[in-house]
């Protein structure tokens, strides 16, 4: 089946090499021409127009920032029949609703969509061990479950359309939390010049053990935060997108509401293009300084 992939960022270029060792004939898109000349670099081909790249292909996969780029990209060339006879794959991280009506739009043009978003970062993309949670009909997704598999050891179907976009936003909000949590307990730790070794011995051991903590601790204690496979303003965007999907389903949001605030306030200090690690600098600032 040869395949499109819309949205050449950090993972759908993964996701588009991945595809391609994988012996799959993929044509990419990319609106900024910096990253369709990186891409071509690394032997992708790329076409000039999204339009273009969806006509070649039988699925397209969306890789796209978020719900507004998603419709701008299918939407907005006026051809009506440009998605007729196509399947179409969202994988990014948008709301439920956005999901649906994008969906619906869809299926007015004759085409068909499913909602695949993944968890995992770009090691995970390159070794196909990323977690896909599909959203919609039973059928469709057995027919996309070929190209799946080569990025997911186990891809699930979640449900219906909206609830993929659902648990990829519960998930996503879990490394925000996560985060938070543990950067105030290590930041603690040292305030009190107790050995950060010996506490996370203690934690390995316990049931509070998240393997993320081990990942990100370099970071923390050197205070370096380059290379980011998941830059901090992304997980500021969808930190904002949970609260607005958990207002919607009048859940109580004041915890996520801090965390954005710490979000944003990490963003401000300059850390907004690293890795979302850099969060523990809003949490645990140096209290030697009187900048702020």
């Amino acid at each position: 089946m040869k395949t499109a992939v819309l949205g050449l960022g950090l993972m759908g270029a993964e996701i588009a090499l991945r595809l391609k060792r994988q012996g799959r004939e993929i044509r990419c898109w990319n609106r900024g021409a910096e990253r369709s000349e990186a891409a071509r670099e690394r032997g992708l081909d790329t076409c000039s127009t999204a339009a273009e790249a969806i006509s070649e292909s039988a699925l397209t996969l969306l890789l796209l920032s978020d719900a507004d780029a998603i419709r701008a990209t299918l939407f907005e060339s006026g051809d009506a029949d440009a998605l007729d006879g196509r399947i179409l794959v969202q994988m990014g991280t948008i709301a439920p609703r956005e999901s649906r009506e994008i969906a619906g739009r869809v299926a007015a043009q004759g085409g068909e969509y499913l909602e695949a978003p993944v968890l995992g970062s770009l090691p995970e993309a390159r070794e196909g061990r990323l977690i896909l949670m599909a959203g919609g009909d039973p059928d469709l997704f057995e027919r996309c479950l070929p190209v799946f598999k080569d990025l997911s050891r186990d891809p699930q179907r979640i449900g219906e359309i909206g609830q993929g976009a659902a648990m990829k936003l519960a998930m996503n909000q879990l490394i925000a939390g996560l985060t938070a949590t543990f950067a105030l307990s290590l930041g603690l730790v040292r305030r009190e010049g107790i050995d950060v070794e010996q506490f996370m011995t203690l934690l390995r051991d316990s049931a509070l053990y998240a393997k993320t903590f081990d990942k990100k601790l370099d970071n923390y204690l050197s205070h370096a935060y380059g290379a980011a496979n998941f830059p901090l303003k992304h997980l500021l965007k969808d930190v904002r997108l949970f609260k607005q999907v958990a207002e919607e389903s009048f859940l109580n949001t004041a915890l996520i509401s801090a965390l954005e605030d710490r979000c944003r306030q990490a963003e401000e200090l300059g850390f907004g293009d690293q890795d979302y690690s850099a969060l523990y600098e809003a949490f645990c600032p140096d209290p030697n300084d009187t900048s702020s």
